[in-house]
């Protein structure tokens, strides 16, 4: 049976150290069984239609080692990160943050087969680096995008999940390569069907 610890570390109550050592203790002892993990990031506006950057991020993995001096928290095995509408995937990750008061998450660095979702668009890699202050995700070796309307093959790519916008740095032979699906044409008899109307 797995057993999920969850560690609130809300802004609005910020978190005595011993009481988010205590409860990040208590969930690497619940680490055999798989630990969650559920925190919130540094502080953001999300605007209507935009990535809610102050959703809390939430995590389940086989196994966690937290090492508080560093700040920062060791996942691995199956590891899974939500925050809003986006899901990152990967063997392993280290989430750093500091820790003033209250607990805020600065980087989330997921690698070995990383997967990004985020609504009907994916993104598979070698890493991915989620950086809460620019609440940008850079994703590097052998990046394949898809969604419903295609795919995009580069090296690296940077997913602004404010502005929605997505750069892609050519493969080493220096070209992004992708592909694209065109709307189906209309049948025969679908446009004699529209010319009645």
């Amino acid at each position: 049976m797995q057993r999920d610890t969850f560690l609130s570390a809300r802004q609005t109550r910020p978190p005595r150290s011993g009481l988010v050592r205590a409860g990040l203790i208590a969930g690497m002892a619940a680490a055999a069984g798989g630990a969650a993990l559920f925190l919130s990031p540094t502080s953001a506006t999300a605007a209507s239609g935009q990535h809610n950057s102050d959703a809390p991020v939430n995590f389940l993995a086989d196994h966690m080692e937290v090492q508080d001096k560093e700040n920062r928290v060791l996942l691995s095995g199956n590891v899974v990160i939500t925050q809003d509408d986006v899901r990152v995937r990967s063997a392993r990750a280290v989430i750093s943050y500091t820790n003033n008061g209250k607990v805020e998450i600065q980087r989330l660095d997921a690698t070995g087969d990383v997967h990004v979702d985020r609504g009907t668009e994916n993104a598979v890699g070698d890493v991915a680096i989620y950086d809460f202050s620019t609440r940008k995700i850079t994703m590097v070796g052998h990046v394949v995008m898809h969604n419903a309307n295609g795919n995009l093959t580069g090296s690296r790519v940077t997913i602004d999940l404010d502005s929605k916008l997505t750069m892609v740095t050519p493969t080493t032979n220096g070209r992004v390569s992708g592909s694209f699906t065109p709307p189906k044409s209309k049948t025969a008899a679908d446009k004699k069907a529209s010319a009645e109307k």
